[in-house]
């Protein structure tokens, strides 16, 4: 018998229509539009598996966000700081040797 997610998702219309216009921004970070599709998925009713066969992500990804929004709605979605020690290399402009 399959598994099913403790963490059912309902959308409300506005919740829908964000996340609907983020998986729609081809301009838009992968990321971004991944984790919107996610959530779209989710809340469709499609188990993770299903979700993560047809984004071709691991089940676990998408467990993580789908949880993340349960709990914390269209903020957890949003990019977090990094742990761990700043980077120590110097950024570039994308010009070498100028």
């Amino acid at each position: 018998m399959p598994r099913h997610s403790p963490y059912v998702i309902d959308l409300t219309s506005g919740e829908r229509r964000d996340l609907t216009r983020r998986a729609a921004q081809y301009t838009a970070p992968y990321r971004d539009v991944v984790r919107a599709r996610i959530v779209l998925m989710a809340a469709d009713g499609l188990q993770n598996k299903e979700i993560a066969a047809r984004l071709s992500l691991p089940v676990q990804i998408v467990t993580k966000w789908r949880k993340r929004f349960y709990a914390q709605r269209l903020p957890g979605l949003d990019e977090r700081p990094r742990t761990g020690r700043p980077s120590t290399k110097p950024a570039t402009n994308g010009t070498a040797g100028t």
